[in-house]
């Protein structure tokens, strides 16, 4: 801190000839001694009566700052060091949040990830963990494949379908179709879902099968047709508080669909 300050005082004499601090040494109160004119570094170093050994510490001897006082003026001292301890402590701070970053890692495993893979590999690893983690789990009953499958039926339907929406009286109809497998994951997804969305809110879902795929429709109150519009089939597909449960009896060998 010692040589920071002695270099601080340096390279500050020659900028106290501008306007601002020009000002600054001639404010009224200001107690000073001509201020830093004059003032060089042999005089510092080379003065019997400096004994910096105090700032080692960060206490002073009252002799010496009375002495820099009295060259660099009470107020401009000051500001040096209050600046110079700002800078000290911005630079623990940021060291202290560098290490707790280090000492802390977030994610699993030391790595700074959390997410296992894709959409329907972590939602297998989520309930695979908290299937160990259950020493009465019965292991004769878990069924991961049904919950795989069901989580491709939900990926292929939301990239794979092409729906087109009709309006009808009181809400809309949906007719959701895709090729190949996405057919019948369509009819699949649509008749489970609107089973168990029946009702919810006053809303009304009806299926029906049709070429390449299924058709729902749905009935709201009019307040909420703006809603519907809004949400489309993906959108309402993706509603309700169901899913999590639904799958948790599909990985455990219940029967969601009742």
């Amino acid at each position: 801190m010692l040589k920071t300050l002695l270099i601080c005082s340096a390279l500050v004499t020659p900028a106290l000839t501008t306007p601002a601090l020009a000002q600054m040494q001639h404010t009224d109160g200001m107690q000073h001694t001509g201020g830093m004119a004059g003032m060089n570094m042999d005089d510092m170093q080379g003065n019997p009566g400096m004994d910096m050994s105090g700032m080692v510490d960060g206490t002073a001897d009252a002799d010496m700052m009375a002495r820099l006082q009295a060259m660099m003026g009470k107020f401009a001292m000051q500001q040096m060091m209050g600046q110079m301890m700002m800078d000290q402590m911005g630079g623990m701070d940021h060291a202290a949040k560098m290490g707790g970053a280090q000492a802390q890692p977030q994610g699993v495993g030391g790595s700074p990830l959390s997410e296992p893979g894709q959409s329907a590999f972590a939602a297998i690893a989520e309930v695979v963990a908290v299937l160990k983690a259950d020493p009465n789990t019965d292991w004769s009953k878990v069924n991961i494949d049904a919950l795989r499958n069901h989580l491709r039926d939900m990926d292929i339907v939301t990239i794979d379908s092409t729906v087109v929406s009709t309006e009808v009286e009181g809400g809309l109809r949906f007719d959701v179709t895709g090729a190949g497998e996405v057919t019948n994951a369509i009819r699949r997804m649509a008749t489970a879902h609107a089973g168990m969305m029946d009702g919810v809110d006053g809303w009304a879902y009806t299926t029906e099968d049709i070429a390449g795929g299924a058709a729902m429709t749905v009935i709201v109150p009019e307040g909420d047709l703006a809603k519907l519009k809004g949400l489309g089939f993906y959108g309402i597909m993706a509603s309700g508080m169901h899913h999590q449960p639904h799958h948790w009896m599909m990985a455990t060998g219940g029967h969601p669909h009742g």
